[in-house]
């Protein structure tokens, strides 16, 4: 896949200005960004080997051919994308093209047709709360870094944040008076979450006799959690701390950077919680994304009822 200075000029030109108008205009997350870049560098590619050195070139059947070559594996080895980063590319292709016309790049948009393929909803993983509690209580060790990590584990449980947020807090983001944390969620939306006592002790206990040793080695970040040098959590480095705690709590379950977030909405929704308010809590744009949690809790009743009811069966 080339670089984007190997692609036409112009060509390269629309796509560094769709790129800098997601950081600037949008406030694209940089892994999201990342990928774009990826998708768009393929299809300049593609356009450059068919002749094509501006958007303005590209007709909605060339858009089309593109795409079909994406499920044939004719790019990257000859592998097929699979169905999820092959309609990531189509929306940052349709997104090109949109802001191309709308910018005045070009005349019309070729890709307003295309729209990406439905995929199948996967249910979000989920552990029960015994073993949450297991992980929380066990999964980490004496120490100053076992400190931050009980507390970097009890504030993603108890809050349903991502890891990408609890790395992102800075200390003044927590008011321990209100028993709340700021954080900075997708497309710079803040929200305020309140947190439980557990997890507030927890952080508490590492600010106190953990984190003041942390900062001396150094340069006084404002990060709430700091690495061994003093500086801000990376998002890895807290990922490896989740799957870290799981394997020394003896948690069967394969974790994922969001298995304490996927489980602080389900025990939500199964304690009685309206759909609305967990929506609020997890900073979802739409209650759709939400809904999926309900799905997990029904496959749950379903399971007590079939094992429980005297005529569940008959």
């Amino acid at each position: 896949m080339p670089d984007l200075d190997e692609l036409p000029d112009e060509l390269r030109r629309v796509i560094r200005a769709y790129l800098d108008h997601l950081v600037v205009e949008r406030g694209t997350a940089s892994s999201t960004l990342e990928s774009y870049s990826r998708d768009l560098r393929r299809y300049g590619a593609y356009l450059s080997e068919a002749g094509i050195g501006e958007p303005g070139g590209v007709s909605p059947d060339l858009v089309g051919e593109f795409l079909a070559t994406l499920r044939r594996g004719e790019h990257d080895g000859g592998v097929p994308l699979a169905p999820a980063s092959a309609a990531r590319t189509i929306v940052a292709v349709r997104g090109l093209h949109r802001f191309a016309y709308l910018e005045g790049f070009t005349a019309r948009d070729p890709a307003r047709e295309v729209t990406p393929p439905a995929l199948p909803r996967r249910l979000p993983k989920a552990l029960p709360v015994d073993e949450v509690m297991r992980l929380l209580e066990t999964g980490t060790v004496e120490g100053m870094r076992g400190l931050r990590d009980r507390a970097l584990l009890e504030l993603l449980y108890s809050s349903g944040a991502r890891i990408s947020e609890a790395v992102g807090l800075d200390a003044d983001d927590l008011d321990e008076r209100e028993r709340t944390v700021l954080f900075d969620g997708k497309g710079g939306v803040q929200r305020r979450v309140p947190v439980g006592r557990p997890a507030l002790a927890a952080i508490e206990a590492y600010l106190v006799r953990s984190r003041p040793e942390l900062a001396k080695r150094g340069s006084g970040d404002r990060a709430l959690f700091l690495n061994s040098r003093g500086s801000r959590l990376s998002r890895q480095s807290a990922w490896n701390i989740l799957k870290t705690a799981a394997e020394r709590a003896g948690v069967s379950t394969s974790v994922s950077p969001h298995v304490l977030r996927h489980s602080f909405a389900t025990h939500l929704l199964e304690g009685g919680a309206d759909v609305r308010v967990v929506q609020e809590l997890l900073g979802h744009s739409s209650v759709s994304t939400t809904q999926m949690y309900t799905m997990v809790t029904m496959n749950t009743l379903r399971e007590v009822y079939a094992t429980t009811h005297p005529r569940a069966r008959d």
